[in-house]
């Protein structure tokens, strides 16, 4: 008796804490839905922050995220170059994961290599962030967004 309540408990425990897990993940994804702006990226070297690039002559990026589906756009006075992109995204176990699914001509160059993009995902009322980490799992970047609608 005392095993099968032992196992009763564990498998209760279980249960909570998966639902509260996919619970937090579907209000982070509710949470994004919206049109975000990019404010500035953190480079990181080490874990540590090395620098703050802020957006300068006009520079400006913005993601919409719409009920699993993502569209962004970069403008970049200095770049002759379109960018944007369309796909889908998810938020599992606290990580963005967006799928690009077509773009930009020079978006498509890169898609050849990767469609499969993966950020851990920290979210405040109005501002996001979307980290980048390296095969080790040491920081890279990250890019911080505000929402605008």
């Amino acid at each position: 008796m005392k095993k099968l309540t032992i196992l009763f408990a564990t498998a209760l425990c279980g249960l909570v804490f998966m639902s509260t897990r996919t619970n937090n993940d579907t209000d982070l994804e509710k949470s994004l839905r919206g049109v975000w702006e990019l404010k500035h990226q953190t480079m990181y070297e080490n874990d540590l922050v090395t620098d703050t690039i802020y957006n300068l002559n006009g520079y400006r990026q913005v993601k919409i995220y719409s009920k699993g589906h993502i569209m962004w756009t970069r403008f970049d006075a200095t770049d002759s170059n379109d960018w944007f992109g369309y796909g889908t995204y998810e938020v599992k176990d606290g990580m963005l994961i967006e799928y690009i699914e077509y773009g930009s001509k020079e978006m498509m160059k890169a898609l050849d290599t990767i469609r499969e993009f993966s950020f851990r995902l920290d979210m405040d009322n109005d501002t996001y962030s979307q980290i980048a980490y390296d095969d080790q799992g040491n920081l890279t970047f990250a890019e911080n967004y505000v929402k605008i609608e």
